[in-house]
């Protein structure tokens, strides 16, 4: 690896309790381009623009995909990373469904630990708090060819994080739009799929609401995600969740609930959620609680869905009686050190670069 590290750190003027997330951003990035059939040397550089054309490939014909992780900062100062492995699974899942190159693992993990360790002084400690890591592959080729491209790079890129959503969302059930189609690429983070999601979610926050549940492209009668997360819901004290498929990403905080629940004698049920039986179970009052949970979130708790013109509330429970609280508490306990790992989930992160 090639390591030009910044000689002007901003690091100084970072504030951890004032910033915002997305838009602040570590002091350096990891980059390595592919070229002529292979990949050529990873490089920590510093944070900033690069040089690219309107008519560069990826910008035109969409191959792109990315990763969503974290790194956290125990209240000793160690720093984690949090399954990346499955991660790294992933995003070449992602990419070779894109016709992208896939990553190494030396390139992608050993990107990953340079990169949180030279710039461990920006990652927050405290509730809520941790660095947003985005690993992206995509196409750099200038070309206006509508074909596979000849040229890509691999970037990581960083920002420090807080809570996402700190209080229940209203969520609106989807009767018309869909996050994705049998055969296309749902199960993977194509930066299209996003894209094709922020109209109908605007729709949405027109009516009242904050986010969209999407249901399936056939006949819009079952669940499939929640906006940018996996979707849960519980009905009494069974837990239910969609199995992930062509259409429903394989989220690692996601799977990282189902453990925690079976863990705690929770019982889970992958298996296809029909609107009416949620919506029959609100009317009934069997219905307790349906939430989302992604990397970024976390968790995110509904306070309401919407369906057929119809604003039907959830229970309000207590942190005590909340499940989706009561698993997200487990996560970040293990995520920041909190809690002994017995999945062997958390990965830490060795100092060996001086920092800034």
């Amino acid at each position: 690896m090639i390591i030009q590290k910044t000689e002007n750190s901003r690091i100084s003027t970072f504030d951890p309790n004032n910033f915002s997330f997305g838009n602040t951003f570590i002091d350096h990035m990891i980059i390595c381009e592919y070229e002529d059939g292979k990949w050529g040397d990873v490089k920590l550089v510093p944070y900033g623009p690069l040089a690219f054309t309107p008519a560069m490939m990826g910008v035109n014909y969409g191959q792109a995909c990315f990763e969503g992780m974290k790194a956290y900062k125990d209240k000793d100062g160690q720093v984690f990373l949090f399954r990346p492995e499955k991660n790294f699974e992933r995003i070449n899942k992602s990419a070779t469904r894109l016709a992208m190159p896939e990553v190494t693992e030396e390139m992608f993990l050993g990107g990953l630990k340079a990169l949180v360790d030279a710039d461990r002084n920006w990652i927050p400690s405290g509730e809520g708090m941790s660095l947003y890591i985005r690993p992206l592959i995509f196409a750099t080729e200038e070309a206006l060819k509508a074909r596979v491209s000849n040229k890509y790079m691999f970037a990581i890129v960083a920002t420090p994080a807080k809570m996402y959503y700190t209080e229940p969302v209203s969520v609106k059930i989807s009767d018309h739009y869909s996050r994705a189609a049998s055969g296309g690429v749902g199960s993977a983070k194509a930066a299209g799929n996003y894209a094709a999601s922020f109209y109908p979610t605007q729709l949405a926050i027109e009516e009242g609401y904050e986010q969209i549940i999407w249901t399936d492209d056939a006949t819009h009668e079952y669940f499939e995600e929640s906006g940018t997360t996996n979707v849960f819901v519980r009905i009494n004290d069974t837990i239910y969740t969609p199995p992930t498929s062509e259409k429903i990403l394989d989220g690692v905080t996601r799977d990282s609930f189902i453990q925690l629940a079976n863990k705690r004698g929770i019982e889970v049920k992958i298996e296809p959620i029909k609107v009416k039986d949620v919506v029959e179970a609100q009317k009934n009052g069997t219905l307790k609680e349906v939430w989302g949970v992604g990397t970024a979130v976390v968790t995110t708790v509904f306070q309401a869905l919407g369906y057929n013109g119809e604003k039907l509330d959830l229970p309000r429970l207590s942190d005590e009686e909340s499940f989706a609280v009561l698993l997200k508490n487990d996560l970040v306990d293990l995520q920041t050190n909190l809690a002994d790992d017995p999945f062997g989930w958390r990965v830490k992160v060795d100092q060996v670069l001086e920092t800034v």
